[in-house]
């Protein structure tokens, strides 16, 4: 026998599929510059346009971590253990 562990293929999930929509959320909402290459609605003042970059440096923090946990979830689930 060979010492090799057998390479399984990757395994879509419906917690997978969360994790890369929450990782290509923040790439498709600055992407589409058109939805927020604007100056109204102003908001204390800032252009819209400024505030809305802003908020989703926000979001995508909070997406990211999301989607780190659940990796993290979906490891120690598919190794059995409970390591940190």
């Amino acid at each position: 026998m060979s010492d090799v562990p057998e390479v399984q293929p990757p395994v879509v999930t419906p917690v997978r599929v969360v994790i890369a929509l929450c990782l290509i959320a923040p790439f498709a909402a600055m992407l589409w510059v058109g939805s927020y290459a604007k100056t109204d609605p102003a908001f204390i003042g800032i252009p819209f346009f400024y505030w809305y970059q802003m908020l989703w440096v926000v979001i995508s923090t909070a997406l990211t971590m999301l989607a780190y946990t659940l990796w993290r979830r979906d490891q120690r689930a598919r190794t059995g253990g409970a390591s940190k």
